[in-house]
């Protein structure tokens, strides 16, 4: 790195500025090892979104660049420029983390904000949006909003039960069945539970649905409690808004620990990305 240098500036850069500040390294190489072990399991396990594969590639430049660290660092101090543009990109990263830690903190208080409204909830309809059914079966996240429903339902045995969502892809059976299947499998009356089973979004979800609620008598101003996944509430609550449903509460459900901060991040990037695109 420092080939064509004179011996008078190989000594103004030696140690280099990154050799300053050996604890960053460190921290680097652990952070970056964390999120790069952290996603690699998730990808094996076929967890593909952005809140999997963005920790990946930041765990790995952060690994790389603790391996590199002092190459690295005698390559910026060579130009201004170089200098100048990392500490932009520095700045910029530096942005960026606490941008997702303040949706993390407004998540965090809508998450309150619904659990606390739960208790009071006297919903005519308890529709539970979709999260997946790999081999036919809910997944993780799935299991937890049906358990939830269930929960909800037990307290409220008037209120109808929707479970909404479509075919995955290389599955045979829908989300919709699989859904039912296991709330009756849970011991919930199968004459109070509705399938629709055509949606593949959650404004589909809610969309689809609501012609099962017309056929028995409701409409899109039903009390309708939606049960979905706690990274998903404050998203769900405006999609609903927007198809038509006017008096909604979201009903938060725990996801597994072992996702649950990958979930929260992805859930960042799709608000971004339906705030930039005008969807809410």
């Amino acid at each position: 790195m420092t080939a064509g240098l004179t011996g008078a500036q190989r000594a103004n850069i030696s140690p280099v500025r990154g050799g300053q500040w050996p604890a960053l390294r460190w921290v680097c190489a652990a952070v970056g090892s964390v999120l790069l072990a952290d996603g690699l399991v998730l990808m094996a396990l076929g967890y593909f979104s952005m809140g999997v594969t963005v920790p990946a590639m930041l765990g790995a430049a952060g690994s790389w660049l603790a391996w590199r660290w002092h190459g690295v660092h005698a390559w910026l101090d060579r130009t201004a420029l170089r200098r100048r543009l990392w500490r932009i990109c520095c700045a910029l990263l530096l942005l960026w983390a606490i941008s997702v830690a303040a949706f993390w903190a407004v998540l965090v208080q809508r998450i309150d904000h619904a659990d606390k409204a739960t208790a009071s909830l006297a919903p005519q309809v308890i529709l539970v949006l979709g999260s997946g059914t790999p081999q036919g079966q809910p997944s993780p996240a799935l299991r937890a909003r049906l358990d939830k429903a269930y929960e909800v339902a037990r307290a409220h045995p008037a209120a109808w039960v929707v479970v909404s969502g479509g075919v995955d892809f290389g599955e045979t059976l829908s989300e919709g069945q699989v859904m039912g299947n296991y709330l009756r499998a849970q011991g919930l009356d199968a004459r109070r539970i509705l399938q629709e089973e055509s949606s593949t979004s959650t404004e589909l979800n809610l969309r689809y649905s609501l012609p099962l609620l017309q056929a028995q008598g409701l409409g899109a101003d039903a009390a309708v409690a939606v049960v979905t996944s706690d990274f998903h509430t404050l998203r769900a609550q405006r999609i609903a808004r927007k198809v038509g449903y006017t008096r909604t509460i979201p009903v938060p459900a725990p996801t597994p620990l072992y996702i649950r901060y990958n979930a929260w991040l992805r859930e960042y990037f799709a608000t971004a990305s339906s705030w930039l695109l005008r969807e809410l």
